[in-house]
């Protein structure tokens, strides 16, 4: 079932005489008014799921239209039996909501009708003076935030996850690369301590994110309150775990979701971020890192030998998917006057889909990162390829301190580096051999420069800004 409460439906192809004998079955009764995104089960889980799934919706827009009732009886706009009435016999069918939209093609009008048929007499009392988007945009503030918590748990895993991996490595040596070229070593624990900060940083993005969007308006047409007392919209707000809307015209500000899926989109990038990485440390020629290969596994149809990075190239794609959906957020902030439902149709492909699809590259991250395979070989085998080249901007200092401008130390380091470059031996060896260099630096003290503790001496201040003391 869809998110917005209509059922799954499959397109059917058939040929023209079949369909010249069966002219009810419309595009209208495939696939019911109105159609929403097209999130697969693939890449769902389900707990997401179910947030947006009829059930959990209809819950939430009973639950908002009987708080009301119960603000409205405290007020005496409502008899105090009509409001438990309304919680005592309030239900609903989807099925028969999904009938009566066939002809209202309006949902809260067909749920509303649907309810009354439970309720009894006493339902002219609910939705006493409220509009449709007071029930739909608090409900869909409802459901943010419920997304939320899941995408907070989802990132605390991802969290611990790579502060193991970080520990465990956090002395092992590797090279460092800039612009995809050995620049100088780093560790692989700095790697994984990066990822983390980065992650730890997009938690606070999404909780500030949440709690912006965690806003109630129950302010009637075109936000006025001129049918319905504020008080209403501070209790309902309060009943639902909710925020009020200082100024919601008839619909809450859409510049708060453009925020929300904006911070979606830094996560999705993030974890894209992490997936180049990996796939990067996993090619042929550098495979320093790998993703875990299970027993029975293939990697390709045609080439038995291939392991191929597929999740983390898996990642990438769905991270250009959730991004996807920022731009159609941030332009749902523009709409007419005090309202229209030009952002309507966006939300209700953007919300299951962003949001689900998110939750499952987190979780896919989080193992991904779990059983990720380091091979310390292959690490110290890239990290000694260029013949010490990695050592050439300590001996550049070194010469300056030694008395040499930094323009003649650039030029000697740069000339032997060279001839490594080109093949042509070891940057060491090259450097004792060169009487410029060894007429300002001993060539024991030049030795002494080749030392790879010098580039690991302040990993520990690192990790503690980081991960705190402990």
């Amino acid at each position: 079932m869809h998110g917005d409460g209509r059922r799954s439906y499959c397109w059917v192809f058939a040929p023209m005489s079949y369909w010249r004998g069966h002219a009810e079955l419309t595009i209208q009764s495939i696939y019911p008014y109105p159609q929403r995104g097209s999130m697969i089960p693939r890449y769902a889980r389900p707990a997401m799921t179910k947030i947006w799934d009829a059930d959990n919706k209809f819950q939430i827009w009973f639950e908002i239209e009987a708080h009301a009732c119960d603000a409205q009886a405290k007020l005496g706009v409502i008899p105090e039996s009509a409001a438990k009435m309304v919680w005592d016999k309030g239900k609903w069918d989807i099925a028969q909501i999904d009938e009566i939209e066939k002809e209202t093609k309006h949902d809260v009008i067909s749920f509303l009708t649907n309810l009354a048929e439970y309720v009894g007499p006493d339902a002219r009392f609910v939705h006493q003076g409220m509009t449709s988007s007071d029930v739909l945009d608090t409900c869909f503030s409802v459901q943010l935030v419920q997304a939320s918590a899941l995408l907070l748990k989802d990132i605390d895993d991802l969290l611990v996850a790579l502060k193991k991996r970080a520990l465990e490595h956090k002395m092992t040596v590797c090279m460092g690369r800039s612009h995809g070229i050995h620049a100088e070593p780093t560790t692989m624990g700095l790697k994984f301590a990066g990822f983390y900060a980065m992650f730890e940083r997009n938690r606070k993005r999404l909780v500030a994110a949440r709690d912006d969007i965690a806003s109630c308006a129950i302010s009637g047409a075109v936000g006025t309150f001129a049918n319905i007392d504020p008080s209403v919209e501070e209790y309902v707000a309060d009943r639902m775990g909710l925020c009020i809307e200082p100024v919601s015209t008839q619909i809450i500000p859409r510049d708060r979701h453009a925020l929300f899926f904006a911070t979606l989109g830094v996560i999705a990038s993030s974890i894209e971020h992490v997936a180049t990485e990996i796939r990067h440390l996993q090619r042929t020629e550098v495979r320093e890192a790998e993703e875990y290969f299970s027993p029975g596994q293939k990697g390709s149809s045609a080439m038995p030998h291939k392991r191929n990075p597929v999740l983390t190239e898996n990642l990438t794609g769905l991270a250009r998917v959730i991004r996807g959906y920022v731009t159609p957020a941030m332009e749902n902030v523009t709409t007419w006057h005090e309202r229209d439902i030009s952002h309507s149709s966006v939300e209700r492909y953007i919300g299951p889909d962003a949001t689900i699809t998110l939750d499952f590259a987190l979780a896919r991250m989080t193992n991904v990162i779990d059983k990720l395979v380091l091979y310390p070989e292959a690490i110290a085998r890239n990290l000694n390829m260029m013949g010490g080249l990695v050592f050439s901007q300590r001996v550049l200092l070194a010469l300056t301190q030694a008395g040499a401008s930094r323009e003649d130390a650039y030029v000697m380091v740069q000339r032997n580096a060279m001839k490594v470059w080109n093949g042509g031996g070891k940057l060491l060896d090259l450097l004792k051999a060169d009487p410029d260099v060894i007429a300002k630096i001993p060539a024991a003290d030049v030795e002494a420069l080749f030392d790879m503790g010098y580039h690991t001496k302040h990993v520990d201040t690192i990790f503690k800004r980081v991960f705190g003391e402990a």
